[in-house]
């Protein structure tokens, strides 16, 4: 595995790379990688000829100072997994070469944006938006490889796609989640060891209100989740929003949508959580 430290190395590699007509598989990550992150490379090494995974806490898409202040960096346990892996190339910049200039533009993102994360980060999709696109020039992929549990942002990234005319698949996959339920996630770490013990609540709360869907509006298994949820020390719900899953948009009849997915965001201690489930 080759680490790159700037955008002219990072593009050359790859135009070497579609010279000789291979593949490309691009894994955006901050870092603090897990088994999450791991099974997105593992599914790009499967899909591609070449492997490329960056790592870089961007600062643009972090509204909350002390969130970018705290969180985890572990450059050479991540370099540890991602060659264990196979990834070809690790993209390791820093904020001075993502950003020689500071980025002023403004994504036009639309509905998919303003609810959930959008109405509680503002600015965050737009940083996001900022960031992933800046990725995409510079790889060029034909793959870019996303987790489910930031279920939101794909929707966020798709609709970026669309409005710069990037030429890619933006390929979902599927939320891994440690024995208890947790999903994974670099902000576990933070976690106190009460605060972990009780964090699989989150999960159990969303997999009960599966089981009961059937028989309550979506108003009724919005405060069951909630209430759940909040009845744990430690632990109060952000959010909770029932969403088509193509729009973003919450629905009130479950009607309204053929594929129904439930966001939540919980603080557990100070420590910001995120999952979802599909009805």
């Amino acid at each position: 595995m080759k680490v790159l430290r700037t955008v002219r190395e990072l593009t050359e590699a790859m135009n070497d790379a579609r010279s000789k007509g291979l593949t490309i598989g691009l894994v955006p990550t901050m870092g603090a990688l897990h088994q999450g992150h791991v099974s997105l490379m593992k599914r790009a090494r499967i899909d591609n000829d070449v492997v490329v995974a960056s790592v870089f806490v961007n600062p643009t898409q972090f509204n909350n100072p002390e969130d970018l202040r705290t969180y985890p960096r572990t450059e050479e346990a991540d370099c540890e997994k991602m060659e264990a892996i196979g990834v070809d190339y690790a993209f390791i910049p820093s904020v001075e070469e993502v950003y020689p200039e500071p980025d002023t533009r403004v994504f036009d993102l639309g509905p998919v944006a303003e609810v959930m994360e959008g109405a509680m980060r503002p600015g965050h999709f737009n940083g996001v938006a900022q960031v992933v696109s800046k990725l995409f020039r510079m790889v060029n992929p034909h793959r870019a490889y996303f987790g489910e549990k930031d279920f939101q942002q794909i929707a966020v990234i798709r609709r970026m796609v669309e409005l710069e005319g990037f030429d890619l698949e933006i390929v979902p996959c599927p939320i891994l989640r440690e024995e208890d339920g947790l999903a994974m996630s670099s902000r576990n770490v933070r976690l106190t060891p009460e605060q972990r013990a009780i964090a699989p609540a989150i999960h159990r709360a969303l997999s009960e209100s599966v089981a009961i869907a059937g028989e309550k509006s979506v108003e009724e298994l919005k405060d069951f989740v909630v209430k759940t949820i909040d009845a744990n020390p430690q632990m109060r719900t952000e959010y909770y929003e029932i969403v088509d899953g193509k729009t973003m948009q919450p629905i009130r009849d479950w009607k309204e949508s053929e594929c129904p997915v439930g966001c939540v965001t919980v603080y557990c201690g100070d420590v910001r959580l995120i999952d979802n489930i599909k009805y």
